[in-house]
């Protein structure tokens, strides 16, 4: 997998980022609350060290519910203190009154008319501890919040989607060239995203390289550099926002909306700097839009014939909530923030530290 690339321009900030639960905690924030009645019971969790899938099999062991009747709105990571929406039907409502778990508590319980699916939440708030963070880089990370808070930051899929060695990927793209069997539809599933989500990252990597480049060379190098006439190289630079709008986008209102494409890269980008709409990337698959004109050229370069649903995804979020505080005689930097449903908190931890949170420095963070 190629190296990641930055928005912000700052040398690299020396901080250690261990993912437990005292320095990573995630909230879950509903797309809707419970109503109140019908045949299905929202159960509020903290959960820690443990995955979705570890916690709902322990549901499943002690009351009996099937792991097919609890419905979830997103997995939520194993090495954290996190808390979460899970539905099953409203009959299990008194075994959870003798649920016991030493990693599972249970906060509140609400009847509502439909089970929990996939994509039913509005976001997550989170809580993350840098250690090791001297004085002056905590003051490098206090401007670089300033500037992710003002501007937002690229919407890379983190390194959780790859694997604990990072290469599912590889495994996927084995496996259509018939190189390797996987067994299961759910694995199979599980590391066709991880394609997915690699050619997403290799096209926005490249993105942000247009970018860069449109913000740092007038616009006849950029008509020379990126092979486009010097009108359009003209409409790229003028633009103000970092990440520049291409003719052909396929922009999306934020943060949720229809699809439609850029034409008046002037206007684009006037609702991009203001936050109303974002250019969205290919996940590649089946049954999705394709950009056109030089967006829909770039985007060509990372099409993988992969045989899922496609989709698109945005290409920059915009945090909210971003905060950040030193404390200088633990040498600990603690950033609290929203993102929408999605979006990595990994990936702007990355952003603000300006370096890879490679397997290496997560293992010597621990």
């Amino acid at each position: 997998m190629q190296k990641r690339g930055f928005f912000l321009t700052h040398a690299a900030i020396s901080a250690h980022f261990a993912q437990n639960s005292k320095d990573f905690v995630v909230e879950e924030v509903p797309l809707y609350e419970a109503c109140g009645s019908g045949d299905h019971i929202f159960v509020r969790i903290r959960k820690k060290g443990l995955s979705t899938w570890e916690a709902l099999s322990a549901f499943s062991e002690r009351i009996g519910v099937k792991n097919r009747d609890i419905g979830y709105a997103g997995l939520k990571d194993k090495q954290a203190m996190t808390a979460q929406t899970i539905s099953m039907p409203a009959k299990y409502e008194q075994a959870l009154a003798g649920f016991d778990h030493p990693n599972i508590k249970i906060l509140e319980i609400a009847r509502h008319r439909n089970k929990l699916k996939m994509g039913h939440l509005k976001g997550n708030r989170f809580f993350v501890r840098l250690k090791k963070v001297s004085a002056t880089d905590a003051g490098k990370l206090e401007s670089a919040i300033k500037a992710v808070a003002d501007a937002g930051m690229p919407n890379f899929f983190g390194f959780q989607r790859f694997g604990i060695e990072g290469d599912n990927y590889k495994t996927a793209r084995a496996f259509l060239d018939g190189e390797t069997r996987i067994r299961g539809h759910k694995m199979q599933r599980f590391l066709l995203n991880a394609l997915q989500s690699e050619r997403f990252n290799a096209w926005l990597n490249k993105r942000l390289t247009i970018s860069h480049l449109a913000h740092s060379f007038d616009w006849g190098a950029i008509a020379t550099e990126l092979d486009i006439d010097r009108a359009e190289a003209k409409a790229i630079k003028d633009q103000t926002g970092f990440f520049r709008i291409l003719g052909g986008d396929l922009m999306c209102h934020y943060p949720h909306g229809k699809l439609y494409f850029a034409e008046d890269l002037a206007r684009e980008s006037e609702r991009f700097v203001a936050k109303d709409a974002v250019p969205t990337g290919l996940l590649s698959g089946h049954k999705t839009m394709s950009a056109t004109g030089f967006a829909g050229k770039v985007e060509a370069e990372f099409f993988e014939d992969i045989p899922a649903s496609g989709d698109r995804r945005y290409a920059w979020v915009f945090p909210q909530e971003l905060h950040g505080k030193y404390v200088q005689s633990e040498g600990h930097f603690e950033l609290s923030f929203y993102l929408p449903k999605g979006s990595y908190a990994t990936a702007l931890i990355e952003e603000l530290i300006h370096d890879e949170l490679t397997m290496e420095k997560r293992q010597e963070a621990l």
